[in-house]
């Protein structure tokens, strides 16, 4: 009677077992892949946004400060020059940094309302490497 009894019991054999572990560890992977990617895509993405905070900020201060001739632009000498913002700290830490290109594209206008227009460039980098690059104009009558 006993040997009937323990035919009769179902259960599951070492390798149904084996095999369910298998797949439950290849679902197991995938999703902690997933993860991954999705973290380096938000770090990506914020590194972007700050790296446009930043030149945006720039621009606008540029454009807050009095106009420099082209002429006269050197990126050596303080007074010659557009100031750069102030970086906060935890992101000097971090490498940011702001480079303002020299304004190679001037155009002036001839005739009675003469200006000068200068394409100005601001780049930021994060250890080096260029993360973003924006410009835009400084008109100067």
């Amino acid at each position: 009677m006993l040997t009937r009894q323990m035919k009769s019991e179902k259960g599951f054999t070492l390798i149904e077992t084996l095999v369910a572990l298998g797949l439950l560890g290849m679902i197991g992977v995938s999703f902690l892949s997933g993860l991954a990617t999705t973290f380096a895509a938000v770090m990506v993405s914020q590194e972007r946004t700050v790296a446009e905070s930043l030149a945006k900020s720039q621009l606008e201060y540029i454009k807050a400060q009095d106009y420099v001739l082209t002429a006269d632009y050197d990126p050596a000498d303080p007074e010659k020059r557009y100031e750069l913002i102030d970086i906060p700290a935890d992101l000097v830490e971090k490498g940011y940094d702001i480079e303002i290109s020299p304004l190679p594209e001037t155009i002036i206008s001839p005739g009675e309302d003469e200006f000068e227009l200068q394409s100005i460039t601001v780049a930021v980098r994060r250890n080096g490497e260029k993360i973003i690059t924006i410009s835009d104009y400084k008109v100067g009558r």
